[in-house]
């Protein structure tokens, strides 16, 4: 039997099996998940900028206390500031002024902001967080009149931050893999929001970075279907490499991942 923690979110519950339903609803808060790999950060970012391109105030909270995802996604000399989610995470209560006082705007998109660890830092930087806390930024985020846009980490047993948004989200964005690992991967993590009471009524499906090689029928027969299907683009995986995803995708190859994301965020946001 497995050791679970005690009073914990993953808790045991009498919850029914989770069943692949699109949720009806259009969402403030937006939680995107997945396997390690799949491209949460990269999908995450380019909604963001989608929303902010379109005049739409959008929050993208990074939750990633291990690997800090500030310094992947853009060039410093793009965000104004250097703050930091550890300063939030720190407090003894979060409020709207201290969420906002703690937002690194973007220099080309005024309609963006962005919370996150800076280089360097890791969860050792503040102290122990508890849930009421992180209940308290999940309101305050949802009363702030943006878009918020959240990059959940993966392994959610041991990340409060990520499993908290997941579970207080309009709506879950879970991205896949096209290989047996990531099948596997989320198969065991999706136990972990059964026990917690996640409503997967709003889980959004999207099969990530499928390549020409992979599109074919024997994908769906592993993954099951799929909402949304994010195609391969080598325009976007340069500018993964380059740290520099608010850049626009222009090129032919990028066609099919922007589409996707304009679909993503109709169905989502209604933008």
């Amino acid at each position: 039997m497995l050791n679970f923690k005690k009073g914990g979110l993953f808790s045991r519950k009498n919850d029914p099996e989770p069943q692949d339903m699109e949720p009806d609803n259009t969402a403030q808060v937006l939680a995107v998940w997945g396997s390690p790999g799949c491209g949460k950060t990269t999908v995450a970012v380019k909604l963001a900028k989608y929303l902010a391109d379109r005049k739409k105030n959008v929050v993208l909270l990074l939750c990633d206390c291990t690997t800090p995802m500030l310094p992947c996604i853009c060039p410093s000399g793009e965000l104004e500031g250097d703050h930091s989610l550890r300063s939030i995470l720190a407090a003894n209560s979060i409020t709207e002024s201290l969420v906002k006082n703690n937002c690194n705007t973007h220099k080309r998109m005024s309609h963006l902001a962005v919370i996150g660890l800076q280089k360097g830092e890791n969860e050792n930087c503040y102290p122990p967080v508890n849930e009421k806390l992180l209940r308290e930024l999940m309101g305050v985020l949802r009363d702030m009149e943006s878009h918020v846009i959240i990059d959940c980490g993966s392994a959610i047993y041991f990340d409060e931050l990520s499993t908290i948004a997941i579970l207080e989200a309009d709506a879950v964005l879970r991205l896949i893999n096209c290989d047996l690992k990531s099948v596997s991967y989320l198969s065991s993590q999706q136990e972990y929001l059964r026990m917690a009471g996640f409503d997967f009524d709003k889980l959004y499906k999207a099969v990530s970075n499928v390549k020409s090689n992979e599109a074919s029928q024997n994908m769906e027969q592993v993954l099951g279907s799929a909402v949304f299907t994010l195609p391969h683009s080598p325009e976007l995986e340069a500018q993964v490499l380059a740290g520099n995803l608010f850049a626009d995708l222009s090129l032919k190859d990028s066609r099919g991942f922007r589409k996707e994301i304009q679909k993503i965020s109709e169905e989502v946001f209604g933008v």
